[in-house]
């Protein structure tokens, strides 16, 4: 029983140890995006003062009117930047976590099955139904629980596919709007 308690801590150090740089890996990927928010926050800040002096010192409707048609293209070109910069950190943050955690996941069963293999031997005599019935529920439980993380998966990839084409629409229709113009 010693033996068991051992891997039980062991196992539980092991998942900390995980967790704790999950939360590290995170904590990074935030800093990251706050950076690029910060970043972006001062460019837009510092352009848009620079746009409001200039259309304050035009001459006529014209060329305010230039002013304002010539805003809207580096401001399509920064936005789809700041967008795939975003996904990139997001996608990154994803994949970081996804592996993680499906390590994480294998360790434990891996764990309970050898925590379980333990209990099943030194069950007491009579048992055996009551026991079998345990390993059946926790197979089934464990057959539920990797359909739904490759199900989760799957919504996963979909969405980062999605977003990407997006992305890329809005890249090319940018770039066909700047050179149209």
């Amino acid at each position: 029983m010693n033996n068991t308690a051992e891997k039980l801590v062991a196992t539980s150090k092991a998942t900390l140890e995980a967790a704790q740089a999950l939360a590290t890996k995170a904590q990074a990927d935030v800093e990251k995006l706050v950076d690029l928010n910060m970043a972006t926050s001062k460019s837009v800040l510092g352009e848009s003062f620079a746009h409001a002096k200039a259309v304050l010192g035009a001459k006529d409707a014209q060329e305010v009117a230039a002013l304002q048609a010539g805003l809207a293209k580096p401001m399509a070109e920064k936005t789809a930047a700041y967008a795939q910069d975003f996904q990139k950190i997001v996608a990154s943050a994803s994949e970081e976590f996804s592996k993680a955690a499906q390590a994480n996941m294998a360790d434990v069963q891996k764990g309970f099955a050898t925590l379980l293999e333990n209990a099943t031997q030194n069950a007491p005599a009579g048992t055996e139904s009551a026991v079998a019935f345990f390993n059946n529920a926790m197979a089934a439980g464990q057959n539920a629980l990797t359909s739904a993380q490759n199900s989760a998966k799957q919504a996963i990839e979909a969405a980062q596919a999605n977003f990407n084409a997006v992305t890329a629409q809005a890249t090319e229709a940018i770039k066909k709007a700047t050179k149209s113009a």
